[in-house]
C-alpha cells in the first residue's frame, strides 16, 4: 500500500514552502499519496486538496470571528477525512491557529506530526509552547534564535534554515537593461517599489496610503513606481490604481520590485524577509482594524514587527534598520516624509542595504526542502 502524507498549509507562503518539500519527497518516493489543504503549488505537484489557501487565508481577530463557522467546518471535515484515510504522517506548515488544533487530533489518533515553521510563540501566545511540546513529534524552525527559545522550554527544535534563500535561488530575473527597456524606464529616473500584500484586508487599508504617498513623491522626483501584485488577488482589489493615472506605475512581479527598486514600500510580512535577501531598502507598513490592533498591542511582546528588523537586530532590540509605520502612523504623509529623507540621502540607503545583506547570512541553508524531505522519509 502506498504511504499517505497529510499536508496542511493554509496560506500562500505556506503552500510555497510545503511544495518545495513535497517536490523533493516525490522525487525520492513517487508512490507517496499527498492530500490535505494547500494552494496552486501543491496542486501542481498532484496533491489532492480539499480546501484551497485562497479560502483559508484569514488574518486578524475580527476576521477570524467572522469566519469562525467556516473554520470550524473545515476542522470537522479534516478530522473526518483523517479518520477515513488514516495517513501515515502529518506535515503541518505554519498556520498555527488551525495546525495546533490538528496537531492535538493527530496525536490522539496516533499519527506522527512534523511541524515546519513554528508558531511565533516568541512574539505572542507563549502558552502555545505546551501544546507544541505535547503534540509535535519533530519541530523544524527557520530562525536560529528559535532553537534556544524552545530549549529553555524543554523542547528540542531543529534549525533547518529559512526556505526563502532556497526559493529565491530558483527565481529568474531579467537583466537590468532589458527590464528598463521593456518598461521604457529612462536612465536617471528613480524607482520606488510598492508591495501592498497578499491579503484583502492589507490591500484595502495600506494600498491607498501607498498610492497617495506615491503621488506626493511624484511631485518632487522623476520617479517610476514598480507595483508587485500577488497573483492570488483578483483585479478588483487593485482597481484603485486607475484613479492615479497621473503617476507612472509599472506592474511587474514582486521579485522584480525587490531587484530593481532603490526604495520599497512594503506591507509587513514574508515580503520584508524576501526584500532583506535582495538588500533593498524599505519602509515597512502595517494597518489593521482598530480592534485587531488594540488586542494585538496587549498580546504581542515584540519591539519590532517586521521580520527584516527581527532578523537583523534580534529579538527584543529597540534598534531598527528599516523604519516601520504602524496603524495611525501608516499614512501617506508619514510615508512621504521618510521616503524623502532616504531618497535625498543616498548614504542612508547604502547603509541600510549593507545591513540587510549582512543579515542574510543568518538565514542561510543549502537546501531546507531536501533536509525536511529526508526527515519525512524517515517517518514514512
Amino acid at each position: 500500500m502506498p504511504k499517505k502524507l497529510f499536508v496542511l498549509a493554509g496560506e500562500v507562503s505556506g503552500d510555497l514552502h510545503a511544495a518545495g518539500v513535497v517536490a523533493e519527497l516525490l522525487k525520492a518516493r513517487p508512490d507517496v499519496r499527498v492530500f490535505g489543504i494547500g494552494g496552486e503549488k501543491l496542486r501542481a505537484l498532484g496533491a489532492e486538496l480539499f480546501y484551497d489557501t485562497r479560502r483559508m487565508s484569514i488574518m486578524g481577530f475580527l476576521e477570524v470571528l467572522k469566519h469562525a463557522g467556516f473554520l470550524q467546518r473545515v476542522i470537522r471535515e479534516m478530522k473526518e477525512l483523517v479518520r477515513q484515510e488514516k495517513p501515515d504522517l502529518a506535515f503541518l506548515v505554519d498556520y498555527p491557529g488551525m495546525n495546533l488544533l490538528m496537531a492535538r487530533f493527530f496525536h490522539e489518533e496516533g499519527v506522527p506530526v512534523i511541524y515546519y515553521i513554528s508558531p511565533q510563540v516568541w512574539a505572542w501566545k507563549e502558552g502555545r509552547v505546551k501544546a507544541i511540546g505535547r503534540y509535535v513529534d519533530r519541530l523544524l524552525v527557520i530562525f536560529d534564535f528559535e532553537v534556544e527559545f524552545f530549549r529553555r522550554h524543554g523542547i528540542r527544535a531543529e534549525f533547518v534554515g529559512h526556505p526563502v534563500i532556497e526559493e529565491l535561488s530558483a527565481v529568474s530575473l531579467p537583466p537590468r537593461e532589458l527590464f528598463f527597456r521593456r518598461h521604457h524606464i529612462l536612465p536617471g529616473q528613480r524607482l520606488v517599489g510598492m508591495l501592498p500584500g497578499s491579503r484583502r484586508q492589507e490591500i484595502a487599508l495600506v494600498f491607498p496610503e501607498m498610492l497617495k504617498a506615491a503621488r506626493m513623491l511624484a511631485a518632487d522626483y522623476d520617479v517610476v513606481f514598480l507595483l508587485g501584485r500577488s497573483p492570488q488577488m483578483d483585479e478588483k482589489h487593485f482597481s484603485l490604481v486607475s484613479a492615479f493615472d497621473d503617476i507612472r506605475i509599472v506592474e511587474c512581479t514582486a521579485y522584480e520590485v525587490m531587484r530593481f527598486s532603490e526604495l520599497e514600500l512594503v506591507t509587513s510580512g514574508t515580503a520584508t524577509l524576501e526584500s532583506l535577501c535582495f538588500g533593498v531598502p524599505m519602509i515597512v507598513l502595517y494597518k489593521t482594524a482598530w480592534l485587531n490592533y488594540a488586542v494585538g498591542r496587549l498580546l504581542v511582546r515584540l519591539t519590532s514587527i517586521s521580520l527584516a528588523n527581527i532578523v537583523t537586530k534580534g529579538l527584543g532590540s529597540k534598534d531598527q534598520v528599516v523604519p516601520e509605520l504602524l496603524q495611525h502612523e501608516a499614512t501617506a504623509s508619514g510615508i512621504y516624509m521618510i521616503a524623502r529623507r532616504l531618497l535625498d540621502h543616498p548614504q542612508l540607503l547604502a547603509e541600510m542595504r549593507q545591513e540587510l545583506l549582512d543579515a542574510r547570512e543568518k538565514l542561510a541553508s543549502a537546501s531546507p526542502s531536501q533536509i525536511i524531505s529526508e526527515i519525512l522519509q524517515e517517518y514514512l
